[in-house]
C-alpha cells in the first residue's frame, strides 16, 4: 500500500459540504485533545499518538515512506 498524500479524512456516514470540513474536524479534534495538557504532557500524547497511528498502519515501507517525506525540507 503506498503511502496516501491526497487528503483521506472522511467519517462513514457523515456527509460533508466542502473538500476541507473533514480535516478541520480532525484538527478541532487534536487541539481540543491537548486542551489543558503542559507541554510535556502534551509532546507525550502526541508521541503516544504517532505510535498508535504507526501501529494501525503497520506497514514499514509506508511508515519509513512517511517519515522521510515529513524530515523532507526541515
Amino acid at each position: 500500500m503506498p503511502l496516501q498524500l491526497q487528503p483521506q479524512f472522511h467519517e462513514p456516514g457523515r456527509r460533508y459540504f466542502r473538500d476541507f470540513s473533514p480535516g478541520d474536524d480532525f484538527y478541532e479534534a487534536l487541539i481540543e485533545a491537548h486542551r489543558d495538557l503542559d507541554d510535556e504532557q502534551s509532546e507525550r500524547m502526541n508521541a503516544r499518538l504517532i505510535l498508535l497511528l504507526a501501529n494501525h498502519i503497520g506497514d514499514i515501507a509506508v511508515l519509513k515512506e512517511a517519515l522521510a517525506i515529513a524530515r523532507r525540507d526541515i
